[in-house]
């Protein structure tokens, strides 16, 4: 196990104006110079009205977003909307300059802080309101979240938590969600390594259930559960891939995925601001760790969903545990999880393999396997 006692990934931010309006802040290990106009690629802002409706047998909120069918999809290499621009007769989203990370309000938007309010209409519909933020990992077109290096990694846990302070602060978001889709099998429609940001003004209904079992488990044991997890799946040894001391992935006992990681801090904290420096450092080398494992594992570019799960910020919530969720889609070489009948009709996953079967395939891949994939 590695304790981590260097200081944190320095944080520089610069927060700027897009020509359409829309808001755009640049992160670095140093601070931020940009040497080019701010761009957008239309100087007129896309007239977004989402909505949400309500669904009465599963009790939660679904979004429609008619804009969004004029969205970006898959454009040709010389192209790239999430590359700096490099024509000014053809802007992208980013300018020149000095920076790592890029976070800009998304052009097409599922909710919006301004929502407007939408006429009457079925199941209790309502305004869509809530912000969705695009966040570019790196100018490089070509990487992957886990080709960047440890500092920037830190540089990312630590701009989702400015992110998530930053939406906190506006009063109107209850919940914040972060996540990373990879791969064009689960959908992916720009490749240029990105993840997106959705908050939302409410608690969605896998946070609510999150925070209502982990406030049961810790008023019935008088502990968290992160706290027992760790202390039980570091006896057992059975089920962890890596563990950093501070942090550990884990192929959880529970696991609906085939090859599904947890990446988690081992002390119990709620928000990624509460986390220390040494533990930012240790949460980010396990995260790509763990990435590049799953890479290694079948020689390829592992399709995933990643998600960051953080309390939700409609009060404190001490019992939830931080952790981050990745969902590999491929169980074996060029075998696809497909969400069948049981899954999407009834929510009960059905798994292939057994999780101390999946980490022990996982512990036994070098990281190094995956680096040049």
């Amino acid at each position: 196990m590695t304790t981590h006692t260097e200081a944190p990934a320095a944080l520089h931010a610069q927060d700027f104006t897009k020509p359409d309006g829309r808001a755009m802040t640049l992160y670095g290990l140093e601070p931020v110079t940009v040497t080019s106009e701010i761009p957008s690629p239309s100087p007129d802002p896309v007239d977004a009205r989402p909505l949400m409706r309500w669904h009465p047998l599963r009790g939660e909120w679904v979004m429609y977003a008619a804009h969004r069918m004029g969205r970006t999809f898959l454009p040709p290499p010389e192209y790239n909307p999430l590359a700096p621009t490099s024509d000014p007769a053809h802007p992208t989203e980013l300018p020149q300059g000095r920076y790592d990370i890029a976070v800009f309000d998304n052009r097409f938007p599922s909710l919006t802080l301004n929502a407007p309010t939408p006429p009457d209409g079925p199941a209790g519909t309502r305004a869509g309101v809530g912000k969705c933020e695009v966040v570019v990992f790196s100018q490089s077109a070509q990487g992957r979240l886990s080709d960047l290096t440890d500092a920037q990694v830190d540089l990312l846990l630590g701009v989702w938590a400015d992110r998530t302070t930053r939406l906190a602060g506006t009063g109107q978001i209850h919940s914040v969600l972060a996540f990373e889709n990879r791969g064009v099998e689960v959908g992916v429609t720009l490749h240029h390594p990105h993840g997106q940001i959705y908050a939302y003004d409410h608690v969605p209904p896998v946070q609510a259930r999150m925070t209502g079992q982990m406030e049961a488990y810790h008023a019935q044991s008088g502990r968290p559960w992160l706290t027992d997890f760790v202390e039980g799946e570091r006896e057992s040894g059975e089920r962890i891939i890596h563990d950093d001391g501070e942090a550990l992935s884990v192929v959880p006992p529970f696991a609906r995925y085939t090859f599904e990681t947890w990446v988690m801090p081992t002390r119990p904290v709620s928000l990624l601001s509460e986390l220390g420096a040494s533990e930012r450092a240790s949460l980010a080398c396990t995260l790509k760790d763990a990435l590049l494992r799953l890479d290694g594992l079948f020689g390829m570019r592992m399709p995933y969903l990643l998600t960051v799960h953080q309390a939700p910020l409609d009060g404190p919530h001490p019992a939830f545990p931080l952790h981050i969720e990745i969902y590999p889609y491929l169980r074996a070489p060029g075998r696809m999880k497909y969400l069948a009948g049981t899954e999407q009709g009834a929510g009960e996953f059905a798994n292939d393999k057994f999780p101390e079967a999946a980490a022990a395939e996982l512990r036994a891949v070098s990281p190094t396997a995956g680096e040049n994939l």
